[in-house]
């Protein structure tokens, strides 16, 4: 490979050649901005999650919010905690489901906007004074040629990458953590461990019909997954998949799994409440201390007030 890079403090470009390049400059930074019609001349703010700073903005506003994922989930339940007048979100494929409280409700899909009437999929309206776009990232990396650019949508096995990690069109080429994501850095550490050991020999790549029957399993599977719980078993497997190839110190999977099923339980008994949960370190054995205050009620976020004991 060649690679051209910008020297800022000396203002000069240099070109160096690599045999093996890793891309990990995450996917989660160049907002997915889908257009609704009437956008353009709405009468109120619109923003995407990527440029959300402070609840506070919101406060005695209807807001409205296009997305199901987390940043649907946090964004709402922020603006609801700190006074927002109504919550609606606004979903393409299915609510989430959680048993809100009064003035937050899930709608069907939002499909055009006129004044600051927002109109949706089962033709009912509401008038809102800010639209707060929850829909995702796009995987974006103008660094790249095309023909070395990895294509995919978010999801939890990335297209053209065998092994989670090798770009199928040229195996010097990987990337890291491009999958949609409940492990995170435990699973990046990995990958990264698993392509280190191959790029120094100590990993031998199968032949690439074994790759390819690699990745066949672990997409059909995935179009089997139908809540979060199977989607976590789904990647804790796929991590534990590369800790066996290497020499990654290994960390308890089971354990980890088993803390993320206890969290989405506590969210779907109660999301306005789960955060006030504390869980054990699979590292230390040690549990964390609960927040001094009910997640609802503590509307101070400075680090003073949160470290108080």
């Amino acid at each position: 490979f060649t690679v051209t890079a910008h020297n800022r403090i000396e203002d000069r470009m240099y070109d160096e050649e690599f045999d093996y390049v890793v891309v990990a400059s995450g996917h989660f930074s160049t907002p997915n901005v889908p257009y609704f019609e009437g956008v353009k001349t709405f009468n109120g703010r619109v923003l995407h999650a990527h440029d959300f700073r402070d609840a506070l903005e919101f406060k005695g506003k209807d807001i409205l919010i296009v997305g199901r994922s987390y940043s649907a989930e946090d964004i709402g339940s922020q603006c609801w905690k700190y006074g927002a007048k109504s919550v609606t979100t606004s979903y393409r494929s299915k609510p989430m489901g959680f048993n809100w409280p009064e003035n937050f409700e899930e709608r069907p899909l939002l499909t055009r906007l006129e004044n600051r009437t927002a109109h949706f999929l089962d033709g009912s309206t509401k008038e809102v004074d800010a639209l707060i776009l929850c829909t995702g990232y796009q995987h974006h990396f103008p660094f790249l040629p095309d023909d070395l650019r990895l294509k995919t949508a978010n999801r939890l096995w990335a297209d053209s990458l065998y092994k989670g990690v090798i770009f199928d069109k040229n195996p010097q080429l990987f990337y890291i953590g491009m999958q949609d994501q409940f492990y995170t850095f435990n699973m990046f550490d990995v990958q990264a461990w698993w392509a280190r050991d191959v790029m120094m020999g100590r990993i031998t790549l199968p032949p690439e019909e074994e790759l390819k029957a690699n990745f066949d399993m672990w997409r059909a599977r995935e179009e089997t997954l139908e809540d979060a719980e199977q989607m976590i078993w789904y990647q804790g497997d796929y991590v534990k998949e590369l800790l066996a190839e290497t020499d990654y110190p290994n960390f308890d999977i089971e354990g980890t799994n088993r803390t993320f099923m206890e969290w989405e339980h506590h969210k779907a008994h109660n999301i306005m409440g789960f955060r006030d949960h504390a869980y054990r370190s699979l590292m230390t054995g040690n549990m964390s201390p609960t927040h001094h205050t009910p997640w609802v009620e503590a509307l101070d976020d400075s680090m003073e007030e949160y470290l108080r004991n």
